[in-house]
């Protein structure tokens, strides 16, 4: 059997009509795993005291993973919403 026959059967075994939209969502929800632990550390960061230049550097730092992640959420619901 060579490799687009395999690819296919297993496609059609799992019920996956794109794979490439499949790899897509996977890897968007790896990468909103990670920046959510990040957002976490920074949080936890910000409650020790830190100098105020620290502190403006993680609240921005904070800022932009928020950003990130609200973007990524509303990539994620595009790719699940086209079915």
């Amino acid at each position: 059997m060579g490799l687009k026959k395999f690819m296919k059967s297993v496609q059609s075994t799992l019920g996956l009509k794109n794979l490439k939209e499949e790899s897509k969502k996977k890897s968007l929800k790896v990468l909103l795993k990670k920046l959510n632990s990040r957002k976490k550390s920074i949080t936890a960061l910000l409650k020790t005291p830190r100098d105020k230049k620290e502190e403006n550097e993680l609240k921005e730092e904070l800022e932009i993973i928020t950003l990130q992640i609200k973007k990524g959420k509303k990539i994620l619901y595009k790719l699940y919403s086209k079915k």
